[in-house]
């Protein structure tokens, strides 16, 4: 829903009813992942669930939904014959939850707007199936809840959860009981997160780095460039970055907001600059650290850092040369070979061309997404 809220809150403002289709549940080669969102009023529609592919009988079911204030849970490509019918032949499966949405059914989505705009994390928890009232609505932040999806005991299930699921950036699907009881599962949840912006740190203000930022940003992170340089660490140079910040590499990351969804890319190749760094940055809980130069520049920078005390098990854990195997010579090519790593890390990919592997292209990690919920944001 992210996609399209600054429109939908436009038309919540004004007073509209409109539709919202979102993405809930996906199963085998799905085209979007759940939390994709289409909203529908009257002959505008705004986003998309499926890359087109069931696009027209989405915008059908929003104008229904909007005319009948009813909820629907529908489903995709159950059949190869469905599949067909509606465009998606992909062989995958989606769960799409299409609902009216007003200022009436949904007081809570101006502020939960301003909170993305503030980057505040705020989670939305809407009944999809089960007994109690599809479409009832838990609305979840840091400390605070607001709306009820039918009794006090699920309501704080969901909480505790939703904000679980935020803090690691997941959306998906969690399944209860009527009151809550975790052992059960004839209650299904959809948990929509709106965490921050993962955090993307570039070391090293060169070319390089500026490429890394440009595609950084394209991918959603909040890019950070750090130098020690105030002559080449500059907002001109790197216009795409959300931060440039001059100060020595490892002073600033020893204070630096740093998570389990933070990519570290050092790309200074200069011992007196990226050894601290890495000896800081390795000790951090960051999902990708990795560093640029060649081999042997890497076979020196290991033994430099073992001279530190760093132990065998962080060293592990650094990506050395960065970025994929691709032949990238130029800056925006390897700032392509590192992205193409963030993503093969995020879904598991095998990083080998389509052409040569079999199977789900979008990955069995994706698969039956209703069950369990996705892995989304992740480095």
């Amino acid at each position: 829903m992210r996609d399209v809220l600054s429109q939908i809150v436009r038309w919540w403002e004004a007073g509209e009813t409109f539709g919202l289709a979102t993405v809930v549940g996906t199963f085998r080669s799905a085209p979007r992942p759940p939390g994709a969102a289409m909203a529908v009023l009257g002959e505008e529609a705004v986003g998309s669930v499926s890359g087109g592919c069931v696009e027209g009988a989405v915008y059908e079911l929003a104008q229904e939904v909007t005319a009948t204030g009813r909820p629907v849970l529908q489903r995709y490509g159950v059949s190869d014959d469905d599949a067909f019918s509606v465009g998606l032949t992909c062989g995958g499966i989606i769960d799409i939850l299409v609902e009216p949405v007003s200022r009436r059914t949904f007081p809570e989505l101006g502020e939960i707007a301003a909170s993305v705009r503030r980057h505040e994390p705020v989670a939305v928890a809407t009944v999809m199936s089960g007994p109690g009232r599809v479409g009832a609505r838990r609305v979840a932040w840091d400390g605070r809840a607001s709306g009820s999806l039918g009794a006090a005991r699920l309501d704080a299930a969901v909480d505790d959860d939703a904000r679980g699921m935020l803090a690691q950036g997941l959306t998906g699907v969690r399944r209860y009981g009527p009151e809550g009881e975790r052992r059960l599962d004839d209650l299904a949840v959809f948990v929509h997160s709106f965490a921050p912006p993962p955090r993307m740190l570039v070391f090293g203000a060169i070319d390089f780095a500026a490429a890394v930022a440009r595609l950084g940003k394209f991918l959603g992170y909040h890019v950070v460039v750090c130098d020690a340089r105030p002559v080449f660490a500059t907002a001109k140079r790197f216009p795409e970055a959300d931060e440039v910040v001059v100060k020595w590499p490892h002073d600033y990351l020893s204070t630096a907001q740093v998570d389990e969804r933070t990519v570290i890319c050092v790309l200074t190749h200069d011992p007196k600059f990226d050894v601290p760094l890495l000896e800081v940055a390795l000790r951090t809980p960051a999902g990708y650290v990795g560093a640029m130069g060649s081999r042997r520049t890497h076979e020196d920078r290991l033994e430099r850092l073992r001279e530190s005390g760093v132990p065998e098990a962080d060293l592990a854990r650094l990506r050395s040369p960065i970025g994929l195997d691709l032949g990238a010579r130029t800056p925006e090519e390897t700032a392509v070979s590192i992205a193409a790593e963030l993503i093969q890390l995020r879904w598991g990919g095998s990083g080998r061309a389509l052409t040569e592997t079999s199977g789900r292209i979008h990955g069995a990690d994706q698969g039956e997404t209703g069950a369990a919920g996705p892995r989304e944001e992740r480095p």
